[in-house]
């Protein structure tokens, strides 16, 4: 249905004609995308989106028949009549052309577009709340009442779905339905608020709204790690941080003052877009598709604009014009990112982000680092005078570091490009997670050679090697060169013709960046280009150790090399200095403490030793997030209909033009733009953020379209109240919880879910608010509240991605890998924490709606299929909540199991007729197992959780097809 005749049939009975209601609707979805605003492909340089030009040609206010806009749209000729009916348009409805007659004889009043307008407080009378003021002043004009409040248990179970995701047990509803004080009712909102798991409700639409997924997407999807942004959302929802400071942070959070580490967390937000690893992709491309997706889900979550739009052209309906949509695209051009990606892991930048646990415990470590660093230098005066002795007693020394030596060939070798020396495949051998220390000597005047390997004779093959290459120095360890392992080389080449030495440490840590690799030249650490950072795989390196070779015929050494010694720790600067032959001093030093510490020093020594490596170990299994960052100045064009390499005029970092501007001394950067985004001088952003809340609680939005406040966007149904709640909620400090806790204490939400066949016919939709809102619940509630019915449910909060039931082959069938279920608890977790593949979605949350999470959605959609019927009497994961749901009713029901069970699932007792229903199944059933025991086994291996052994199978077997019918029920599934 066309948003202008959908608008028509809700306008309020007897109403006066409004521009934005009743006008701007109809020319939007008729006029603008020929007369809008779109510069370039506007015909007959005719606007209807403007009132002056409007007027000046088409309008002629309180004359329609003299009007050219209503001549048009009424001739009889199809050449002349508009919208034109050769380009496969329809001519207006009669109600339509009525709207457009009418508006033009009151003088045709114009208003600015209402969402581009600051909202302003209506006020309402005392003694009633707010909601219900405005809802019933619109239900009396339609000529109807107010449904009756919900019964109380309906109410309790409606709550917690709402506030929490998960149902009530029957203790709770008890509680609340004997609570008779006036005050019951708030009391249990403020309950529901206050528990952890409404953080974890409330987290789940976020991470659709930031497209948050456990892998990057396109057709390599690979793994990618960022729940410890996930975890950070829900932090922040279970301390009810104020909405604005939850904007800055997300989007600006590293450019604030001093940020703490929580605040780069946070700006993971905007590295969850998908990312690909495709051979052959131009790299500028995809990095400008990075920005312009963040460009678009930043105006998608927080303004309402369908900002995409203007990518390539004017938006064809909403004064967005090109430049705007690329002032806002300077705002994210600054990060130092990569178009291409390697498949595997973190891409740059992103931080180290410990858990609350893990800080205690690398706190512990530092401390015992610090413990025995002390211990250590207490020692000095002892050492000193140890090595004073021990010098006397020694002239010359031939030493070099020995601890971790794991090969040593100090022949000096000459090559021609047409040798190598073979050490064989036994020595050196290193993998991954191994620490190690290259170390050589060498001499040449080429500028390309492999001074020496362990990898596959070809150019990055599989395994390790130091080159040169273009005269740098270059380092790999390599899985597959594509995707997986480590490339590093010095920023300066090196001096042809002379001897030089050259070291490379790596600390095992699978990282390249901050230090973990490094490349000394003539005991010098270096400058490097860390050209990729992926070494996460392990590597099964059949290759010998060579030296002069291992780089294919062409990286043939030409030259010198001696001196070659490899490690299995990572030497210090000091010893990789005595390898240079840089000090003399530093050399006795260090033999002394390598071979003739006293035992009491060399315990305090190995002791300190012991302590870093344990940190360091430690430090490697911290998970990472990726974040944003502006280091990178970079110039933004216009680009010509949106291609990457067309770029036109060049632009600044700007808001778009017809909205407030930014405050005079804000900084053109992120910080900039999030601080204006959450101003009150922003006509949209509290509307749209209320808006969605209203969706979360009513099934749909005030304004339906929750993605477009634009003109194609259907305008609220109730204006004065969506106003109302966006200024009430700037006015709390931006307080979510506040903002949920107004709606759902007014009786509007309290109304009863019944309907009666003249009200379907009147308002089927609901948009009025007659009655209680009744929709089916969203996936992942689905599941959980099955699990939590059954007894199932592992209420644990935050961690890993955690990988329950589906198809066993889906992953091997669709794309590539094999899908591993996880075990014991973390089958059971919070559907919240499921791990998301973007190219294969969890099947049970895609069967019931969930988005893809490929890019940012903001409405809940709902569709009705028999896959969804199918998954719920047959996915392992309601199976298996079955006949522990059964187990339950054994062991708690009592003499009443069906009427626990119930309880337990709906909040009330079976009716009679229900009552009666179910003992016939259990009669049926009961049959079935008792002559078939072997069925009712089979059924209970279903799952992974263990049978209780001291109950009878046939029993439980026969329990738990009562307990699947409920799992199945329309009000099981359905907020009533």
């Amino acid at each position: 249905m066309r948003l202008a005749a959908f608008m028509i049939a809700l306008l309020p009975v007897h109403a006066a004609i409004e521009f934005n209601r009743d006008i701007r609707p109809i020319l939007s979805d008729r006029c603008f995308s020929c007369h809008g605003p779109d510069n370039n492909n506007r015909k007959a340089n005719l606007r209807l989106d403007v009132e002056s030009a409007a007027k000046a040609k088409v309008v002629v206010p309180g004359d329609p028949d003299r009007s050219e806009l209503l001549r048009r749209v009424t001739t009889a000729s199809k050449a002349l009549r508009m919208p034109p009916a050769y380009a496969g348009h329809d001519a207006l409805p009669p109600a339509e052309v009525a709207l457009l007659r009418e508006w033009i004889a009151a003088g045709a009043p114009w208003q600015n577009h209402w969402a581009f307008l600051k909202p302003e407080k209506p006020k309402t009378p005392g003694g009633v709340h707010p909601i219900d003021y405005f809802v019933r002043e619109r239900l009396r004009r339609e000529g109807l009442a107010p449904s009756p409040e919900a019964p109380k248990h309906a109410l309790v179970r409606r709550l917690s779905l709402d506030l929490t995701g998960l149902p009530p047990t029957p203790a709770e509803i008890d509680a609340f339905v004997n609570d008779s004080s006036p005050g019951a009712y708030e009391k249990l909102v403020d309950r529901l608020l206050a528990s952890p798991r409404h953080a974890e409700r409330m987290a789940i639409r976020w991470l659709e709204n930031a497209r948050y997924a456990d892998t990057n997407g396109y057709q390599s999807d690979g793994v990618r790690s960022m729940w410890r942004w996930r975890d950070w959302v829900i932090d922040a929802f279970r301390e009810n941080m104020p909405f604005d400071r939850f904007t800055i942070e997300q989007l600006a959070g590293d450019l604030l003052p001093n940020p703490a580490l929580s605040q780069r967390i946070a700006t993971a937000f905007h590295r969850n877009n998908r990312t690909s690893a495709e051979g052959g992709i131009v790299d500028e491309e995809f990095r400008v598709e990075y920005a312009a997706d963040r460009v678009e889900t930043t105006s998608t979550v927080w303004l309402g604009l369908t900002m995409g739009c203007a990518r390539c052209h004017d938006h064809k309906y909403d004064p967005i014009r090109q430049r705007d949509y690329y002032s806002l695209f300077a705002f994210f051009n600054r990060t130092p990112e990569k178009g291409f990606v390697y498949n595997f892991g973190n891409e740059e930048p992103y931080v180290a982000a410990p858990t609350a646990e893990q800080r205690r415990k690398l706190d512990a470590y530092d401390a015992r680092v610090e413990q025995t660093r002390r211990r250590w230098e207490s020692l000095q005066p002892a050492l000193r005078k140890a090595e004073k002795k021990w010098s006397r007693k020694t002239r010359d020394l031939d030493w070099y570091p020995s601890e971790g030596l794991v090969l040593e060939h100090a022949a000096e070798e000459t090559f021609a490009g047409d040798r190598e020396v073979d050490l064989g495949k036994e020595k050196a051998r290193f993998n991954h997670r191994d620490p190690l220390t290259l170390s050589a000597w060498f001499k040449t005047d080429a500028r390309k050679g492999a001074i020496l390997s362990r990898n596959e004779d070809y150019f990055e093959g599989t395994g390790y090697a130091i080159y040169l290459i273009d005269g740098k120095l270059r380092f790999h360890f390599i899985f597959r060169w594509t995707d997986l392992g480590m490339r590093v080389e010095t920023k300066a080449p090196v001096t042809p013709g002379e001897w030089h030495h050259v070291a490379v440490t790596y600390d095992g840590s699978m990282k390249a960046r901050d230090g973990h690799t490094r490349i000394w030249l003539d005991g010098a650490d270096q400058p490097l280009t860390i050209l990729f950072d992926q070494h996460l795989w392990p590597v099964d390196n059949k290759a010998p150790f060579r030296i002069g070779a291992g780089g294919g015929p062409e990286y043939r050494f030409q030259g010198q090399v001696k001196d070659v010694r490899v490690y299995n720790r990572v030497l210090g600067a000091d010893e990789i200095a005595v390898l240079a032959r840089k000090s003399e001093a530093d050399k006795r030093r260090l033999a002394f403490l390598d071979r003739h510490l006293p035992p009491e020093l060399k315990a305090a020594r190995d002791e300190m030793r012991q302590a870093r490596r344990e940190r360091d170990e430690y430090f490697a299994t911290i998970p990472t997030v990726m974040v944003m960052m502006d280091s990178v100045e970079r110039d933004t064009f216009i680009l010509k209909r949106g291609a990457y390499d067309a770029p036109g005029e060049k632009v600044a970092a700007a808001v778009p033009a017809f909205l407030p501007p930014l405050p005079e001394g804000a900084p053109p950067n992120r910080l900039g733009l999030a601080r204006w985004i959450v101003s009150r001088d922003n006509p949209l952003t509290a509307r749209v953020i209320v808006n969605r809340y209203w969706q979360m609680l009513f099934g749909t939005g005030l304004v339906k379209t929750v993605e477009d406040f634009g003109s194609q966007g259907e305008p609220p149904v109730h204006p004065g109240l969506l106003d109302w709640l966006a200024v009430e909620f700037m006015d709390s400090g931006w307080n979510v919880r506040h903002i949920l806790k107004t709606i759902v204490m007014s009786e509007t939400y309290r109304q009863s879910s019944r309907v009666t066949p003249a009200l379907l016919q009147k308002d089927p939709e609901n948009r009025l608010l007659a009655r209680g809102a009744r929709f089916r619940l969203p996936p992942e509630m689905i599941r959980d509240q099955a699990l939590a019915v059954s007894g199932l449910l592992t209420e644990k909060t935050g961690g890993p991605p955690v990988k329950p039931y589906q198809p066993p082959g889906l992953w091997q069938e669709l794309s590539s890998g094999a899908y591993k279920p996880d075990q014991g608890e973390d089958l059971y977790r919070r559907s919240l924490y499921t791990y998301w593949r973007r190219t294969i979605q969890p099947p049970a949350m895609i069967t019931f709606d969930s988005p893809t999470r490929e890019t940012c959605v903001v409405r809940e959609t709902r569709t009705n299929t028999p896959l969804q019927a199918l998954n719920l009497m047959n996915d392992v994961t309601y199976v298996e909540a079955s006949r522990k749901f059964a187990e339950r009713m054994l062991r708690e029901g009592g003499a009443d199991p069906v009427g626990f069970a119930w309880r337990t699932a709906l909040g009330r007792l079976p009716s009679p007729q229900e009552r009666d229903a179910a003992g016939q199944l259990v009669a049926r059933l009961g049959r079935h197992y008792e002559t078939n025991p072997n069925a009712a086994k089979e059924l209970l291996k279903q799952g992974d959780a263990p049978a209780d052994p001291g109950l009878d199978p046939a029993r439980v077997a026969t329990l738990a097809g009562v307990a699947s019918l409920l799992l199945n029920l329309d009000e099981m599934v359905t907020k009533e």
